[in-house]
């Protein structure tokens, strides 16, 4: 008998008659027997209460255009009340919020959390070349963009100087 078709269940399982190689590992967990609590990222960060951590590591994007910074952030199920953009410093460009845990019911039984809830904030410093006071920000389905548009770089004025002689 072999390790292969116990440990990723049976190989004949699916309606199609097709072997599916992930039918069983949602079942498969390596660590349910470590009784060890690591402290998580979200512990570290004042405020942070231990929530789940994944949301703190929350990506953006920044892509530069001719005519300015932009800036996307995915954040599924915040509202734009739930999310701040501010500029600190003059030339950095802060990006925070907060996803509360969600209520729990005493007679509710989760069987499995993967949403991550908690605080975030990210910070970029801003190039010389950013027009601060024009910043402008917008969230829709659940993307905040922050575009900050670019000063115009003045193209050095050219004059051709005939040559005597």
């Amino acid at each position: 008998m072999s390790l292969i078709p116990s440990f990723f269940g049976n190989r004949r399982g699916s309606s199609s008659g097709a072997w599916d190689p992930f039918s069983a590992l949602d079942a498969f967990d390596p660590f349910r027997d470590f009784s060890i609590n690591f402290p998580s990222s979200s512990a570290l960060i004042p405020g942070g209460g231990g929530e789940n951590s994944a949301f703190v590591n929350t990506r953006i994007d920044w892509k530069e255009t001719p005519e300015a910074h932009v800036f996307k952030a995915d954040l599924p199920g915040l509202k734009k009340e739930e999310v701040k953009v501010e500029v600190e410093d003059d030339r950095v460009l802060q990006i925070s919020g907060e996803r509360r845990v969600e209520k729990e019911d005493k007679d509710d039984t989760w069987h499995r959390v993967e949403r991550s809830s908690g605080k975030f904030v990210r910070r970029f410093r801003l190039p010389e070349n950013a027009r601060m006071d024009e910043i402008k920000a917008g969230m829709e389905n659940g993307v905040l963009t922050v575009t900050v548009p670019k000063a115009e770089v003045k193209k050095p004025d050219v004059k051709a100087i005939e040559i005597a002689g």
